[in-house]
């Protein structure tokens, strides 16, 4: 019987787990869940006789090797930086592998030895890179199919709080990894282009350099720049476009809110703090502000970033508790980033009847017999409670669909792909609407790049 394995059941693979076990008798295979703690694995395959659940230790080459040469494809949902050596077996053992992540050069750099052992390594499968491509290049073939010239590509996604579960200032919450939270948009400037003339934010710009957008009847929200969109013009065959951007979505004040900590220093990962353990909140805000032998805290903060007593700005940081001096950050040795992310997560982690919500939204700008047109095409769908969330929604059923689709060969061009492809992206996109997962799509006026864009 075939089988497929999953590495790593951590809060995107809910849905995944719940699909692939859904599948597994009318399509006659077994699961392995695989992971450093099967609780969570034993929750969701909820004793499920086709489901195998085993304790692993990514790094225990000999268990591991002996996990991957049971199966027949591979699912990695695992962080980015361990998939490589998955990877590897994957070849070695001749097995399909798919993952949600980004195509790394470690993994590109496989593609030769991939294709020769006539594998499907299937990556950026998940929602974003995942939906977000397969939406976009289905749009985007079906405009250069019938003759017109694509002028204009802008595309965004947010992961957030929907409606109903949304009790707090910043209009925010936890729905996937807090620390890439935290560290969204370092690494270098966001890059993009407008108009045919290439853009530049740096960090410390890059939260006060925002687009407001309306999606679908869900409301208005805002976007700042993710930090390459130059590359997707040749991944997505668009090398001459005059604009190219892509965004993450936040409701409208998130960003200029996120701009404090920005500037105080707080989302920096480059060092430690001594004695971070002992320290309380109100501590390590005071790290970030000048010596004073009378101003208090807050006095001082307020000064520093120009911040009203009465803004609402002010409201959002006391919201955080950042001023208790009670409260320890009880981390050792932790950076400033890890200690933000400590005490965001003390306000900012959804219950457990919670609902999170993804949005996402394309704008496809293209000329066709001498007539400028734009489309917008927008997707919103939200989560049940704190396990099975919108996110793990949008990104593990992707994978278990591609993932089940390589097994019985439906996907089966050898090489390390991201689903731009036709082959890949129609079977997938189809599937998904069964779930729920369906774009709107409408003709709008052409505009041209976004006008409302907020410079401060």
């Amino acid at each position: 019987m075939n089988n497929i394995l999953i590495i790593g059941a951590g809060k995107s693979s809910a849905y995944l787990i719940k699909y692939l076990l859904e599948k597994s008798i009318s399509y006659n295979f077994t699961l392995t869940i695989a992971d450093k703690s099967i609780v969570n694995a034993k929750a969701l395959s909820n004793s499920n006789k086709n489901a195998t659940l085993i304790e692993l230790d990514i790094f225990n080459d000999i268990k591991r090797k002996e996990l991957i040469a049971k199966a027949h494809v591979v699912i990695s949902m695992l962080p980015a930086s361990l998939h490589i050596e998955i990877a590897k077996d994957c070849i070695n053992l001749k097995k399909h592998l798919v993952t949600a992540s980004y195509i790394s050069k470690e993994m590109r750099a496989l593609e030769d030895k991939v294709k020769e052992a006539g594998l499907v390594f299937m990556n950026e499968i998940g929602l974003d890179p995942g939906i977000d491509h397969m939406s976009a290049m289905l749009i985007i073939d079906r405009i250069r199919d019938n003759g017109a010239k694509m002028l204009l590509f802008e595309s965004f996604c947010g992961g957030l709080v929907a409606p109903e579960s949304d009790n707090n200032l910043w209009n925010y919450k936890f729905t996937w990894n807090p620390r890439n939270v935290v560290l969204a948009g370092q690494g270098g400037a966001a890059m993009f282009i407008q108009e045919g003339t290439n853009k530049y934010i740096p960090y410390h710009k890059l939260f006060r350099r925002t687009e407001f957008l309306t999606i679908n009847g869900s409301g208005k929200f805002e976007a700042y720049a993710n930090r390459d969109s130059l590359k997707y013009r040749h991944i997505y065959c668009l090398d001459n476009i005059p604009t190219m951007y892509r965004g993450t979505i936040r409701r409208i004040g998130f960003s200029r809110a996120w701009n404090i900590f920005v500037q105080l220093g707080m989302t920096d990962d480059s060092y430690t703090i001594e004695n971070s353990e002992n320290m309380s909140y109100r501590d390590f805000v005071n790290l970030f502000l000048a010596y004073s032998p009378s101003d208090s805290v807050e006095l001082k903060l307020r000064s520093y970033l120009k911040i009203d007593q009465d803004d609402v700005m002010w409201d959002k940081l006391v919201e955080l508790d950042l001023f208790n001096p009670n409260k320890k950050i009880g981390l050792k040795n932790a950076s400033p980033a890890q200690i933000l992310q400590k005490i965001l997560e003390d306000s900012w982690t959804l219950k457990e009847d919670d609902k999170d919500m993804i949005v996402m939204q394309h704008l496809f700008g293209y000329e066709l017999k001498g007539e400028k047109k734009q489309i917008e095409s927008s997707l919103v769908v939200k989560g049940e409670n704190q396990t099975y969330t919108a996110m793990a929604k949008t990104v593990g059923l992707p994978v278990g669909i591609a993932a089940l689709k390589v097994l019985n060969g439906e996907i089966k061009t050898p090489g390390v792909h991201l689903p731009i492809s036709k082959e890949i992206y129609e079977p997938v996109l189809k599937e998904l609407k069964e779930y729920g997962i369906s774009f709107t799509e409408k003709q709008t006026t052409y505009l041209g790049y976004n006008p409302n864009v907020v410079t401060g």
